[in-house]
């Protein structure tokens, strides 16, 4: 951090060629267009880089807001002077959920690009990494092209994962761990629902910028963005198929449930059945009254429990003829 850039997470001057040279704070706060592009990467978060972006970055306020709105959808705005984009990555990050997916803000210029994030987003470093390889960017129309592909990379590598969970839940089903298959579910349901609620306006940006890119981009810049919105489009494909399969597997789950209950229900319907006469004949016998049968005979108690055996026998009988048991 420092005083000319406050916030500054790196600074680097593209040659043209796929590399790059780092910039010092001099050299961002006397930039201009002759000596090259300028790629800032700013961390948001600090009063500092708010008052660097308002006052020495010589931004419209329009676009200064933006960059600095605490919560962003993917949109793409294209003016006179550049072209303001706002993306959406997975958050790969240390204990911390895929779900929660990191926003970056690019403002795009002839000569200048300014990328803002609050959580690190590796596609960022993917970038910076490819132009100290040598094998970066040349131009900001390429950058955005490079970041979209890296963006894309992750989030495949997402729905990968999705498929796969989605695959052990079937296999816990089939297993019968209903417990854990329930709890599984509902947090893919929700992962789901989570991650799509970005990728959709994301697909929409995209779809906008290929489609209106303005002289930012080359033909073959603009054909790769058309590769990269139809590869989001697809990945949003595969999560309504994941989602979709994941209501199946609930529907089962449920029926399964249903049947599991159906059948302890069904046997606990049959023991009280079975034993209801059963309750009524000792309950008739042990009244204390007179005139009972068998009181005073030696083969009452006896005589008792075979009526019992054969009114068992004639259910259990009954029940088999009718084929409940």
């Amino acid at each position: 951090m420092n005083d000319a850039a406050p916030g500054l997470l790196h600074a680097v001057v593209l040659d043209g060629d796929g590399g790059c040279r780092p910039a010092n704070a001099k050299e961002i706060e006397k930039w201009s267009c002759e000596k090259g592009v300028l790629w800032t990467h700013i961390r948001l978060g600090d009063e500092g880089a708010r008052r660097w972006l308002r006052e020495s970055a010589g931004l419209d306020d329009v676009v200064t807001d933006t960059l600095l709105a605490p919560d962003v959808r993917p949109r793409v705005r294209l003016t006179d002077r550049g072209l303001l984009i706002v993306l959406r990555g997975v958050n790969l990050n240390p204990d911390e959920d895929p779900e929660d997916m990191v926003a970056v803000r690019v403002w795009i210029e002839p000569r200048r690009i300014i990328s803002i994030r609050r959580r690190k987003l590796l596609s960022v470093q993917d970038v910076l990494q490819s132009l100290e390889r040598g094998h970066g960017p040349g131009t900001p129309g390429a950058f955005v092209a490079e970041l979209v592909e890296h963006l894309a990379n992750r989030i495949g590598m997402f729905v990968d994962s999705i498929e796969e969970s989605i695959e052990n839940a079937e296999a816990l089903l089939e297993s019968a761990d209903t417990l854990r298959t329930s709890q599984r579910l509902s947090a893919l349901r929700r992962t789901i629902a989570s991650v799509r609620r970005f990728l959709s306006p994301q697909r929409d940006a995209l779809d906008r910028l290929y489609r209106q890119p303005g002289p930012l981009f080359s033909v073959e810049e603009i054909d790769y963005l058309r590769e990269e919105a139809d590869r989001i489009t697809r990945h949003i494909e595969d999560l309504d198929l994941a989602r979709e399969r994941a209501m199946v597997l609930r529907e089962e789950y449920l029926g399964l449930m249903a049947q599991e209950q159906n059948s302890r229900m069904y046997v606990l319907s049959v023991v009280a059945a079975v034993f209801l006469p059963l309750t009524f004949v000792t309950g008739m016998l042990g009244m204390n009254v007179g005139g009972l049968p068998g009181v005073n005979s030696a083969w009452g108690f006896a005589g008792s429990v075979i009526v019992m055996i054969v009114v068992t026998v004639s259910l259990l009988a009954y029940f088999r003829s009718k084929k409940w048991l």
